[in-house]
């Protein structure tokens, strides 16, 4: 993997979004076709924006820290991710239950996104599938006995 020259625009919006919980920001990195892929599902605009609105509420303070991009083979774009906040607000993922705040401190096990981008927006983000890995990591770290997936 080699580090590009130039990181393309819609990624550096996702990025500064992501880093300032700015939903309007991240929104507009997207392309028309976005899609958000692990193994237990595929999401689109609505429901990324959806989760990760849950997300800075329940964890008002998650913060993003990440080394420089990189090229894969593949003509994606590489991003190796450290995150994580304190659970100090209700934390209601569309489509799972809701836990109160618990106080406590999570912290994801740094790994790689993997973002398809061009001049439209962001196409795909596809992370590494890691063990500790969203949404279920959270769940665990604050103590829900079956997190899931």
């Amino acid at each position: 993997m080699t580090i590009p020259t130039e990181i393309p625009a819609p990624l550096e919006l996702y990025m500064e979004g992501l880093r300032s919980h700015d939903l309007g920001k991240i929104g507009a990195s997207f392309a028309e076709d976005i899609r958000f892929v692990t193994p237990a599902r595929t999401m689109g605009t609505d429901k990324i924006l959806a989760f990760l609105a849950a997300l800075y509420r329940g964890f008002p303070d998650w913060s993003y820290d990440h080394d420089p991009p990189v090229l894969t083979g593949d003509g994606a774009i590489g991003v190796k991710w450290r995150q994580g906040g304190t659970h100090t607000g209700a934390l209601a993922f569309p489509g799972f239950d809701s836990y109160p705040a618990t106080g406590r401190q999570v912290t994801i096990p740094e790994h790689f996104f993997y973002y398809r981008v061009d001049d439209r927006g962001l196409h795909e983000i596809r992370p590494d599938p890691i063990p500790g890995g969203a949404p279920r990591g959270i769940f665990e770290q604050i103590g829900v006995e079956h997190p899931p997936l």
